[in-house]
């Protein structure tokens, strides 16, 4: 099963690549696992930058706090969405 990952600018800035194709990933909760995981001991800058960002499966926001668990299918995109503001 492939997953595609997209990263927020910053996040690919600091990997050195915009998109991420991972295997065996059934659930959001391994994308995030795995994605960190491609920081190695810098994984505390990954909570940095993903501490304003929200996860998004397929065009849908999904929460971070109850929707980690949900499958994942062959060919499904998850997105790093970074929070924005304005005025």
């Amino acid at each position: 099963m492939s997953i595609t990952v997209e990263l927020t600018y910053d996040l690919a800035k600091a990997l050195g690549s915009r998109r991420l194709e991972l295997e065996g990933t059934p659930t959001l909760r391994q994308v995030l696992t795995l994605t960190r995981d491609r920081f190695g001991a810098e994984g505390a800058a990954f909570d940095r930058l993903t501490r304003v960002t929200a996860l998004v499966v397929n065009g849908v926001i999904a929460s971070r706090t109850h929707s980690l668990d949900i499958p994942l299918q062959a060919g499904d995109r998850v997105s790093f969405l970074k929070a924005a503001a304005g005025g």
